[in-house]
Formats: C-alpha cells, sequence, structure tokens
C-alpha cells in the first residue's frame, strides 16, 4: 500500500503541469505567459513586478497582482479591445514564487515551505519525506483561522485521494509528534514486552509476538486500554473465541500507546 501510495504521488508530481486558472489568485512574482491569439506581437512572457503590475505591449503597465487568470484574460480583452478586434486573450501562470505554507507541531521539521506550482497536501507529504514521528490522526490545515481539513492519516498511510486538499497560500499544517509509538502486552502471556506499533497491527499479533498466552491465561478476559482524547476506555476482548471460533470481529486493530492486558484464571 505504501509503494503503490509513492508511486501514486510521483505520477502526481511528473503529470502536474503549471498551468493555472478557476480560482488562483495571481501574485508579485508569478511568472506568466501571455498571449493573443493570432497576433504574435502580443503574446509574451512577464513576471508580476513587486508594485503587482506587467507592461503589456501597446497598454503600458497594467495590474495583474490580485487577479485570478480568468479575470485578468477578461480584463486584458477589454482593454485590447482599442487596438484588436474582438481579442482572445489567455494568461496562464507559468511560475509561482508568492505561494507559502507554513508547518508546526513537531511531528515533522517545522518551517516555511515555498510552493513552486498548485501543490496538493499528499504531493506536500511525499516531498517532505520522513513523517514515521509525526501522529497523523490529530493534524490538521488550518485556512483564515478555520480547519478545513482534519486527519491525515486515511490519506497518507492508506492511499485515499479523495482525502487529498489543494494547499492555498498561507495555509498552515499543524502536525503534531507521535508521543508514545508503542503498545503494550502485559499479563498472562510468556513475555510481556513493548512492541513497536507498526500500521495495521491487531491484538492477536501483538499477543503472538509476546510470547503468546501462558496456560493460566483466560483468554476471553482481555483487555485493551486506550487513551481517547482525555478520557481512558477498555475495549473487551474474547480471544478464545478469536482463536478458537475464528471470530475475527474480536481481532481489534491497535493504536500506539494501547495496553493489552491480559487476565489470569484462577487455575
Amino acid at each position: 500500500m505504501r509503494l503503490k501510495l509513492l508511486l501514486l504521488a510521483v505520477m502526481l508530481l511528473v503529470t502536474s503541469v503549471p498551468v493555472f486558472a478557476g480560482d488562483y489568485v495571481i501574485g508579485e512574482g508569478d511568472g506568466l505567459d501571455v498571449s493573443v491569439w493570432g497576433i504574435k506581437e502580443l503574446s509574451f512572457s512577464v513576471k508580476v513586478r513587486p508594485d503587482g503590475k506587467i507592461t503589456v505591449p501597446g497598454l503600458g503597465d497594467v495590474i495583474a497582482s490580485g487577479f485570478t487568470p480568468t479575470a485578468l484574460q477578461a480584463s486584458l480583452g477589454e482593454k485590447l479591445k482599442e487596438l484588436v478586434k474582438n481579442p482572445i486573450v489567455t494568461v496562464t501562470v507559468r511560475e509561482i514564487t508568492n505561494s507559502k505554507v507554513y508547518i508546526f507541531g513537531g511531528g515533522i521539521k517545522s518551517g516555511v515551505y515555498d510552493l513552486a506550482r498548485r501543490t496538493s497536501l499528499l504531493q506536500l507529504l511525499c516531498s517532505i519525506g520522513e513523517v514515521r514521528s509525526a501522529d497523523l490522526k490529530r493534524a490538521y490545515v488550518l485556512r483564515s483561522g478555520k480547519k478545513v481539513k482534519e486527519d491525515f492519516h486515511r490519506l497518507f498511510i492508506q492511499g485515499d485521494v479523495a482525502e487529498d486538499l489543494l494547499l492555498e497560500n498561507n495555509d498552515s499544517l499543524f502536525i503534531p509528534l507521535l508521543l508514545d509509538k508503542s503498545v503494550y502486552v502485559l499479563g498472562a502471556v510468556n513475555a510481556p514486552k513493548s512492541i513497536e506499533y507498526r500500521e495495521g497491527m491487531v491484538v492477536l499479533e501483538a499477543i503472538l509476538e509476546a510470547g503468546g498466552f501462558t496456560k493460566f491465561a483466560s483468554q476471553n478476559e482481555t483487555i485493551i486500554r486506550r487513551k481517547e482524547k482525555n478520557d481512558e476506555v477498555s475495549l473487551p476482548v474474547k480471544a478464545k473465541d478469536l482463536i478458537k471460533n475464528g471470530d475475527l470481529s474480536q481481532n481489534i486493530k491497535l493504536r500506539p500507546g494501547d495496553y493489552i492486558i491480559v487476565s489470569e484464571g484462577l487455575f
């Protein structure tokens, strides 16, 4: 699954083209390609200056910053009617230099990340690299003071691209540190121990890694203690039903920090 996800991300990065329309807002430093159909002299490449303007042949300085590409096309088309009959204008954002996102929270290296093109959350996470220490379930994207996306786990670990999100300038990503990366198996097992959590780990897998049940174990009185926000919950596991009867509903998926406690019978 992880390999498929990485291959998908590479494809997204390779096939992404620097052509932007829709709601992208042009800013200072952006590179634009402007063309007027059939008129070579009015086709040119330009960077938006710090004052937000570009120079257009025949028109002089024109404000570009603050427009979407579609809106700028319409604005230039109106202005060029003085020079050209029924001008057909195309504006393409060739390069973005004014788009930044901010990452904080301690799960990965905090900092300011420049977006050189229209970038999705998945593309950014793949470009960052190692996220093993990040608690992706508690991560979120903050935009204009509001959470617009919570929980990156399904997207990055399970590869659910329906959970992806296009990032915008000044988005903030909170990615906290995963404080506890182990599960703990205690009680009537042959080798009580802490085990490094692995994605998809289930309760029987952890018990077997702890040497399996002792002969005194009361297998159907196994519980998982788990922290849920500010509370602690207990999840009963009928491990004997799982092993003897194949009741897979008892093979609960674990989370980092879980405690598996196997009770001991009287004899």
